[in-house]
This record gives structure tokens, C-alpha cells and sequence, in this order.
């Protein structure tokens, strides 16, 4: 399989490896007997964390991969684009 990488990838990476500190962060704070309100702030924001991800990362992948293909740049069909965008919106 050949890589599929684009320039938004680093910044998500840096995203995710931030929300995974803040995860191992909360796992510590239960750990420590941390009151709930506490804990339910800090797996709010891991959540978040990991959502702005994965919406950059689609909104890449429609703005780069979606456009090149319905514009003619893969070689892809209109109904494979259109699959491949209702399949990746389901992530939405």
C-alpha cells in the first residue's frame, strides 16, 4: 500500500500526541483520587481533543482527495467520489 499523506497529517499528529498526554493525565487523576468534576473537565477536553482531530483530518481529506478526484485528478468515477464522501461523512 503506498503512503497517503498530507500536509494537514503533522499538525494532527501533534493534536492526538497533546490528547493522548491529557489521557494519561486523567488516568494519573484517578489514580489519585481526583474529585469527579475534576475528571469529567479533563476527559471533556481529551474528548474534544480527539474530535478537532479527526475534523481536520476529514476536512482535509474532502478539500484535497474529494476535489482532485471529482475534478477529474484520480481518475475516479463521480459515483466512486460520491461513495467515498458519503462514506467519510459518516465520521462527521
Amino acid at each position: 500500500m503506498t503512503q497517503h499523506v498530507h500536509e494537514s497529517h503533522p499538525d494532527i499528529i501533534k493534536r492526538l500526541k497533546r490528547a493522548d498526554g491529557h489521557l494519561q493525565r486523567v488516568i494519573a487523576m484517578f489514580d489519585e483520587g481526583r474529585p469527579c468534576l475534576d475528571l469529567a473537565q479533563q476527559l471533556h477536553a481529551v474528548e474534544k481533543a480527539i474530535s478537532e482531530a479527526k475534523k481536520a483530518l476529514i476536512h482535509d481529506h474532502v478539500d484535497h482527495c474529494l476535489d482532485a478526484a471529482a475534478n477529474g485528478g484520480t481518475g475516479k468515477s463521480t459515483k466512486n467520489v460520491l461513495a467515498e464522501f458519503k462514506a467519510i461523512s459518516r465520521y462527521l
